[in-house]
């Protein structure tokens, strides 16, 4: 099973944010580059305009699970970093689970 880091500093998301492609859907914004290890790197951002911060969190652990769990198919050598959007807040698990996928078929890295 492969391994993915996160993104942490402010710096590596905004490099991504400007070098890397994106694609969107209804609940996410997907921006995809490539970084030149065998490994991927992900980064979750949840903005304050999408809710209080018991949202952002639970948000934040879905899009990290929904990765999680298909990790084995996406392309290594990956920085990417998902953007939830204002309606994240009302989906469920496997609504977001869907859109990762989605957004992923999009940008052609499973």
């Amino acid at each position: 099973m492969k391994f993915s880091e996160s993104l942490k500093k402010n710096h590596q998301f905004r490099f991504v944010y400007k070098n890397g492609r994106s694609y969107a859907n209804k609940y996410l914004v997907m921006y995809v580059m490539e970084n030149g290890t065998d490994k991927n790197r992900i980064g979750i951002s949840v903005s304050k305009k999408v809710g209080n911060s018991v949202v952002r969190h639970h948000i934040t652990r879905l899009v990290r699970e929904g990765y999680r769990l298909h990790e084995n198919i996406f392309n290594s050598g990956l920085d990417i970093v998902i953007v939830s959007r204002v309606n994240a807040a009302s989906a469920d698990f496997f609504d977001i689970e869907k859109s990762i996928l989605h957004l992923a078929k999009l940008h052609e890295i499973v």
